[in-house]
């Protein structure tokens, strides 16, 4: 479901379909706890379930896909936060956190596109978009072209 989450958001990003759903949620010039809470209702219209498609398609039951994909939003919802700097190092390489999530809803051009995790920071890692904050360029919030 991880992965999937991951091929979706950076579809999301990539495919001007779908950005049009997914741009109110990057549209804050804040990045908050109420940043998470800025999610589409046109979701269903844009088809963005298609991406776990391939879940029910392999066998797995639609109650569990369900489950663990609101198991993934709820997870997501903690990391929009400027309060925590960093998490231990080992979790850092593994795991999603509010500093690599920071980076992604940055607009400073080296963070454009980068780190579209959703619970598991390797799917980034292992498909070369993964990019750490970094302390000398430090995130500017929103989108590159305000609405």
């Amino acid at each position: 479901d991880d992965l999937a989450y991951y091929v979706f958001h950076r579809s999301a990003h990539r495919v001007r379909w779908f950005w049009a759903s997914h741009v109110i949620h990057h549209s804050s010039q804040h990045y908050n706890l109420s940043t998470a809470l800025r999610q589409t209702w046109t979701g269903f219209v844009s088809i963005g379930f298609i991406f776990r498609l391939p879940l029910f398609l392999i066998g797995f039951p639609p109650a569990m896909v369900f489950f663990v994909a609101g198991l993934n939003l709820i997870y997501q919802f903690w990391i929009h936060t400027e309060v925590i700097d960093r998490m231990p190092r080992w979790f850092e390489a593994v795991m999603n956190t509010p500093s690599h999530h920071r980076a992604h809803h940055a607009t400073n051009p080296r963070y454009l596109d980068t780190n579209y995790a959703g619970v598991f920071i390797v799917w980034d890692k292992m498909f070369g978009t993964f990019e750490p904050e970094r302390a000398d360029d430090r995130p500017q919030y929103g989108i590159v072209k305000n609405l």
